[in-house]
Parts: C-alpha cells; sequence; structure tokens
C-alpha cells in the first residue's frame, strides 16, 4: 500500500492558482465520486482552504503516480495539466505522514499555531467517509493525526499566544483587567477588524455591547450581529463614561476622542480605567490620551508589536512540536511496518502447523493407540518445538520491518519457508 500527498499552499502557489483549483462544497463531493473512479484507487480524501488544495491517496504499490493527480486536478477544476504541474508538491509515505501530521498541528499553516486548520481537516475527513472513500488504512492515518495535534496543543504553547491585531486586543484587556466578565464594549465604526475584536471580546466574556457608526444601517447590522445596543453617531461622546472597553475604527480623517474630552469621560467614572483600542488608519484617538491615568491606549503599531513577539513564541513553540511530530511519525511508521509484516507472519504460522499436523498423522499408525493423555502430551511437544522453531525468525520479520532495507531480510524468510 503506497500513501502519497499531493497538492499546492501558499508557499507553492500565489492565490490565483489556489483560488482556481480550490472546491467548494458541492464541487469537493463530484470530486471525491471522480477520484474514487481512477485506476489504482484505493482510499482518498480532498483538503480544500483557501490556503491549500491538497488529496490524500492510498493506492496499490504500483497504482499511483504524481501525474495521476495533476490529471485529476486538472480534469476537475478544467485547467490545463501543463499549467498546474510546476505548483504541486508531492509527498509519498513517511514524508507523505509527516505533512499530514504537520498540516494538523498547524505547522505548515501561514499562521503557525492556528486552530483553523485542524477543524478543516475533520471536515473533508468527515466528506470523504460519507462518500465512502476513506476506510482502514486512511482511517487508522487520519485519527492518528488528529491525535498528534491534540498533543502537540496539550504539550506546547503554540496556539496560546494571540497573532491576529483582534486577538492581541484581547489579550492586551485581558492584562489591564484579569477577567473581562460583564466589561461593556463600545464599537466606534464598523469595520472588519473592530468586528473581529468585538466577537473576540464577547467571547471572553465580555458583557453588553455598544454600536456606533457614522452610516446608521451598519451600525444597526452590527448591534443585532452581537445582540448589542445601538449609539447614534452624533452623541456617542455622551455615553462613552459608561464603557470599559473601546474600539475605535472608524473612517474618520481626524480625531473623534480627544485629550480634553476623556479628561471629562475620566471624572465621569471617577477614574475607573479604560481600554481605548485604536486600529483605524489614520488614527481616531489622539495619542496625548495615553498620558492620562487609569487610561490604556494601544494603537495598530502597539498591537503589532505585540504579534510579532508572540509569533516569535510560537515559532520557539514549533520547535518542540516538531520534535513530537517526528517522534509520532517513527511510531506509525513503525506501526504501518508492522501491519505490512503481519500476513508474513501468519503464513509462517500457518505453514509450521500444516507440518507439524502433517508429520503427527503419518507417525500415528506406527505409535499405536494412544492414551488421551499421551495425545496431549505429543501435541503439547510438537507445538513447543515449532514454536521454538518459529521464534527466531518471527522476532527477525518484526525487527526489520522497521529497518530501511528489512523488506529483502523478510522476503528471505518466504523463500527460506517457502511462504510465497
Amino acid at each position: 500500500m503506497k500513501f502519497s500527498i499531493t497538492g499546492v499552499n501558499h508557499k507553492s502557489a500565489p492565490v490565483e492558482v489556489r483560488e482556481r483549483l480550490a472546491f467548494d462544497e458541492s464541487a469537493l463531493s463530484q470530486a471525491l465520486v471522480a477520484l474514487k473512479g481512477r485506476p489504482g484507487f484505493c482510499e482518498g480524501m480532498i483538503l480544500s482552504t483557501c490556503n491549500r488544495v491538497e488529496v490524500a491517496l492510498t493506492c496499490e504499490e504500483n497504482g499511483h503516480s504524481a501525474v495521476d493527480v495533476d490529471q485529476f486536478l486538472a480534469d476537475t477544476r478544467q485547467v490545463q495539466r501543463e499549467w498546474v504541474t510546476p505548483y504541486l508538491y508531492h509527498f509519498e509515505d513517511s514524508e507523505a505522514i509527516r505533512h499530514l501530521f504537520r498540516v494538523a498541528a498547524s505547522l505548515d499553516s501561514m499562521v503557525i499555531g492556528e486552530p483553523q486548520i485542524l477543524g478543516q481537516l475533520k471536515s473533508a475527513y468527515s466528506l470523504a467517509k460519507e462518500h465512502g472513500a476513506v476506510s482502514g488504512f486512511m482511517d487508522v492515518l487520519l485519527t492518528r493525526a488528529f491525535n498528534v495535534a491534540k498533543r502537540v496543543r496539550s504539550e506546547t504553547d503554540i496556539g496560546e499566544n494571540a497573532v491576529s491585531i483582534s486577538y492581541a486586543a484581547v489579550e492586551l484587556a485581558r492584562e489591564i483587567f484579569g477577567s473581562l466578565s460583564g466589561k461593556k464594549v463600545m464599537i466606534i465604526g464598523a469595520g472588519k477588524m473592530s468586528e473581529l475584536a468585538a466577537r473576540h471580546l464577547k467571547r471572553s466574556g465580555a458583557g453588553q455591547i455598544l454600536v456606533t457608526n457614522r452610516t446608521h444601517e451598519r451600525a444597526l447590522e452590527m448591534a443585532e450581529l452581537f445582540d448589542g445596543k445601538l449609539v447614534d453617531y452624533t452623541r456617542f461622546l455622551s455615553v462613552l463614561h459608561e464603557v470599559d472597553i473601546v474600539i475605535a475604527s472608524s473612517g474618520a480623517p481626524h480625531y473623534i476622542i480627544v485629550r480634553d474630552e476623556m479628561k471629562k469621560v475620566l471624572d465621569a467614572r471617577r477614574n475607573k480605567p479604560m481600554f481605548l483600542i485604536d486600529i483605524a488608519v489614520p488614527r481616531n484617538i489622539e495619542p496625548t490620551v495615553n498620558e492620562l491615568d487609569n487610561v490604556f491606549l494601544y494603537d495598530i503599531d502597539d498591537l503589532q508589536k505585540v504579534i510579532e513577539t508572540n509569533l516569535k513564541g510560537r515559532k520557539e513553540s514549533a520547535e518542540d512540536a516538531e520534535a513530537i511530530i517526528h517522534e509520532e511519525v517513527e511510531r506509525m511508521v513503525a506501526r504501518l511496518k508492522a501491519r505490512e509484516v503481519a500476513p508474513t507472519i501468519v503464513k509462517l504460522q500457518e505453514e509450521l502447523e500444516r507440518l507439524r499436523a502433517g508429520e503427527i498423522a503419518k507417525w500415528r499408525t506406527k505409535l499405536g493407540t494412544l492414551t488421551p493423555e499421551q495425545e496431549q502430551a505429543i501435541e503439547a511437544f510438537t507445538k513447543s518445538m515449532m514454536n521454538k522453531i518459529a521464534h527466531g525468525p518471527i522476532s527477525e520479520i518484526r525487527r526489520q520491518a522497521s529497518q530501511p532495507d528489512g523488506h529483502y531480510i523478510i522476503s528471505t524468510v518466504r523463500k527460506v519457508f517457502r511462504l510465497d
């Protein structure tokens, strides 16, 4: 059985290539059906995300080559094979297992440690199972890949630190307040980054969310999204003292929150701390606001510094994760090789049992009538002898299964005992 992965990702192909090769959900189902019809196919799965398209296959030993997948992608995505081939990478056997484990553990992602890829891989696996494209061999591999990803998460800090603007904002808010439970948030502006930051704050336990925006319809849409309260843009300063966290992402060309106004807000709050996140460009909040006591102001550059620090931490954690992957790949390869030699071991045992039973039958007429005790003794003696004869070859077969050239020794054992 040969296992392979062929595909493209953010490192091997630009976005204009990846988007042409990507499968939507309906196309993915059709592609799995087409994949099952390919000559030499045993099992298969297609993983399609914004950053990668990969085809994982198990085939008979001589039933698959990289060109087959090139042509499959060309046919299903309606592109020329010559166009797609230069962007493809191809892994086989232990290297394919290593790649699968690294993808599941998010070591091959654009952002190391991001959790989305594991969910996407599980979805691809479920769809392949649903279409009867995965069973047996790949079931074992994918189940182990999910467990490896879990082990990497639990034994390293690879997913601990924020590596996006929105996550960094939440991390800083936690540092300031300790717990975000019940904290009131105001979103000024309705951009994508402010929406993501608000979403993460909400998941972290933040309480009511107030939304204001120059465009009323967009503000209303955002308020409904978070089950929040709409605040008229012309009067948001008057309710600013009620909130603990401000996310500013307005498209205004000037400061909409200035130092003098913030002094009034702090007086109304009796100097309770406020956390201000200014992710607008140009900035929405006058920088000197940060000089006021109990105000913690961060702009997009500050958040970027946090991200860079955290990315460095994730890369250090990735080294520990790679060691886990190496260990798990070796363990899986040894397990699969042991599975491959199992038929040889069974056949050897069956052949020795055939010889033993044949010899007993031949000698039974010469031995005459035996008592039940004598019959049991002969059975026990001959089985013990055959087990001792088999012990050496079986131990060597199992040992050689994990060796690079072990198949030569195993082939010799098969010839010596005439198992072929």
